[in-house]
């Protein structure tokens, strides 16, 4: 008899009533909001304080890919252009801070809706395309988005926008540099919300049709269920998240520029869905805390700790092919198809 971690979990989560699950959940996000308090310890990342790491990369890396794991675990779409969406957000706050002094709460919801925009073009032209046609173009679209700002005068072009806006004093908490902890309980917020609209969407009819389109995308069409619409609300959604993502980090960074949005940061936000577990936002939460940490952690040793990524990738993919913390749907489908057998 084996230890399963997930399903330990799961069954105190399933024994607990309502108010025991309240409880746990409040449990928490004190304990995420209370993470600050770990600098100077074994958790400290050199070079740089570990509260600063919690913003960038632990926390838009992880809203990132809550976001992706809507469009890719839910959905089962392969994007691998996602980071055009997180550049969208980025330059609108870019462009916004820099020449009107927007800050970021005036700048945040026009970031969305142009990601949400962007999103909805992109998905309405090529979302009836399925499997690695798909994983093409939306590849080609993050690259088409970071060449056309490496081009473009008006925009810094390969130099980037500088002197972005930060936000003002929010409920008596000055954003600003000398003050990470404001970035980070931001960012947090933002994550639980993100959490909470992906689990309501999963309970409902969007959720029952991804999960539909992702098992068997003919069949849910046989059914009635309207897979354009619903894959187009997958895309526009998890466009949306990704330039929340945007917005944040050009505003605590105070600079953007067209190297920081390559399609190396697609390729790592997927990696962190793959490697948590897709469709499960819990082991997508804890690939990415995982993954974004612990290249942090060994930064001491320079370039090697890239390959040391890539090692604990391939071990653990070895060992846990569907995630740390894999979807109970998925284990459950193999074993039936084991016991036909």
């Amino acid at each position: 008899m084996t230890f399963n971690l997930r399903d330990y979990g799961a069954n105190i989560w399933a024994r607990a009533n309502k108010w025991q699950r309240y409880l746990m959940a409040l449990v928490f996000i004190v304990a995420a909001f209370s993470l600050p308090l770990l600098e100077n310890t074994f958790f400290n990342t050199p070079n740089t304080p570990f509260v600063s790491v919690l913003f960038y990369p632990i926390g838009l890396y992880t809203l990132m890919a809550l976001g992706l794991n809507v469009v890719v675990g839910k959905s089962g779409l392969l994007d691998l252009g996602y980071v055009a969406f997180y550049a969208v957000g980025a330059y609108t706050a870019g462009l916004l801070g820099a020449s009107l002094k927007l800050n970021t709460w005036e700048v945040m919801p026009i970031g969305i809706a142009l990601a949400m925009l962007s999103g909805l073009i992109l998905g309405a032209a090529v979302l009836r395309l399925k499997g690695d046609y798909l994983a093409i173009v939306t590849l080609g679209f993050g690259e088409i988005i970071r060449i056309t700002a490496l081009n473009s005068p008006a925009i810094g072009a390969s130099m980037g926008i500088t002197d972005i806006a930060n936000p003002p004093t929010t409920f008596g908490f000055k954003f600003d540099l000398d003050n990470p902890e404001s970035y980070y309980w931001t960012i947090l917020i933002i994550i639980i919300i993100t959490i909470m609209a992906i689990r309501i969407l999963s309970i409902r009819r969007p959720g029952r049709a991804w999960e539909a389109i992702r098992q068997d995308e003919d069949v849910a069409e046989l059914m009635g269920v309207n897979i354009y619409k619903y894959k187009l609300w997958a895309f526009v959604f998890g466009a949306a998240v990704g330039g929340a993502a945007g917005v944040l980090f050009a505003s605590e960074s105070m600079f953007i520029s067209p190297n920081i949005f390559k399609l190396e940061v697609s390729i790592f936000i997927l990696a962190f869905v793959v490697f948590g577990g897709m469709g499960n936002i819990w082991g997508v939460i804890l690939g990415a805390v995982l993954l974004s940490y612990i290249p942090e952690r060994i930064r001491f040793l320079s370039d090697a700790r890239m390959l040391i990524f890539g090692l604990v990738l391939i071990i653990m993919m070895n060992l846990r092919p569907d995630g740390l913390l894999p979807r109970k749907k998925r284990e459950k489908i193999k074993s039936d198809k084991k016991d036909s057998k």
